[in-house]
């Protein structure tokens, strides 16, 4: 089970953190995927279990980082410089079975644990 908290409403160029609390079975590759509305759900960032292994989607590099906490059972999404085109339902997912793959790591089909999403809001 994925338990998400942290969105909000911002400025932009704002900072804001977003987390997400695993319980249950082991998580090995977690990560971000984000939905706008009338938009498709895509990627934004994973991470491996021993975070040797990052992924961000081109249009968050350097302005997103994604970080866990393995004895908290947690991974973060921090996100700086937010921007209007960043407002969208954010979604924790976890899968459980394999090791870090880059390409995987992109595709919503790896995941079989999804959160219940964050509403994350940028005002212009």
């Amino acid at each position: 089970q994925l338990q998400a908290s942290g969105g909000g409403l911002v400025q932009a160029g704002a900072s804001l953190r977003v987390s997400c609390a695993a319980s249950g079975r082991t998580t090995v590759t977690m990560g971000w995927f984000r939905q706008a509305p009338g938009k498709e759900r895509e990627f934004v960032a994973a991470i491996s279990w021993i975070g040797n292994g990052i992924a961000y989607a081109d249009s968050v590099k350097g302005r997103f980082k994604i970080s866990r906490d393995n004895a908290q059972n947690t991974v973060y999404l921090q996100m700086n410089s937010l921007k209007p085109e960043d407002t969208a339902v954010y979604y924790c997912v976890a899968d459980h079975t394999t090791g870090w793959n880059l390409a995987r790591a992109m595709k919503q089909q790896t995941y079989t644990s999804w959160g219940q999403g964050t509403q994350v809001t940028v005002s212009s």
